[in-house]
């Protein structure tokens, strides 16, 4: 890991990732805000053991759209005390992606977004399925009504 870098740990048991911007100095600036805390979430600058809580961090790679380290830090300390965390669209992983690209994006969430839309799909063409046999049953049965009458 180096300055300037996002990185991210994970947290309860894997089910979601914390993400912050390593300062190079053993700190890390991150958007505090943890599940049942969210209305206390600010941006701060806190140790790096504190946000790891005994984690592993993990630099995410930005591949090309990375700034240079020096814009990155200077991005996260220009945030430093901003609030309005919401977990959808403005979470820990929009900071950290902001601050290293300039672009608020997160993966947790898109990923979250496409698996509920391919639930809701899938629950639609179950519902189709099963309502479309229905409708058949009843015209079957509905047939053999008239043949026994």
């Amino acid at each position: 890991m180096a300055a300037g870098d996002h990185i991210k740990v994970r947290r309860a048991g894997g089910l979601y990732t914390h993400h912050g911007i390593d300062m190079g100095d053993g700190t890390v600036v991150h958007f505090s805000g943890e599940p049942l805390r969210m209305k206390d979430a600010v941006v701060c600058r806190i140790e790096m053991a504190d946000f790891l809580q005994g984690g592993q961090a993990r630099v995410v790679d930005h591949g090309g759209a990375a700034l240079a380290a020096e814009a990155v830090m200077k991005n996260a300390e220009a945030m430093l005390g901003m609030r309005d965390y919401h977990p959808i669209f403005n979470n820990c992983e929009h900071f950290a992606s902001y601050c290293k690209t300039g672009l608020r994006e997160s993966r947790q969430v898109r990923r979250a977004a496409k698996a509920a839309a391919a639930v809701a799909v899938t629950a639609l063409v179950m519902g189709a399925q099963f309502a479309a046999a229905g409708a058949a049953k009843r015209a079957h049965t509905g047939k053999d009504r008239k043949k026994n009458a």
